[in-house]
């Protein structure tokens, strides 16, 4: 039988950081494509362009103090399911409203 080489200790290390690298590098792609998706929601809500989408997305995540991501992923779950936070609602109106007047679908009657 032959000998196994051994690897060693700095490939072995070398080789867990490129594992966690590769997952982080997955997780980025499912991120972006999350955000894509829901300025995409924001823009055919808005009638906005893309840049308009992404400035307004990220508007509601800094004045709500929500993570982009999970504002994208909220705005994404609305349209499925027809909930979102009240906060995140209103301010996505508020948002929505500087771009010409919008109302979200399922928000109630402005008064």
């Amino acid at each position: 039988m032959g000998r196994v080489p051994r690897t060693s200790r700095d490939e072995t290390t070398r080789i867990f950081a490129l594992q966690e690298e590769v997952e982080q590098l997955k997780e980025a792609v499912t991120s972006h494509a999350v955000v894509d998706q829901a300025i995409g929601v924001v823009v055919a809500l808005g009638r906005m362009t893309p840049d308009e989408g992404w400035a307004a997305l990220r508007e509601v995540s800094q004045h709500t103090n929500v993570k982009l991501r999970s504002v994208a992923e909220l705005i994404l779950l609305w349209g499925r399911r027809g909930e979102l936070p009240p906060d995140i609602r209103a301010e996505l109106e508020d948002v929505l409203d500087r771009y010409g007047p919008t109302q979200v679908p399922g928000a109630p009657p402005l008064d």
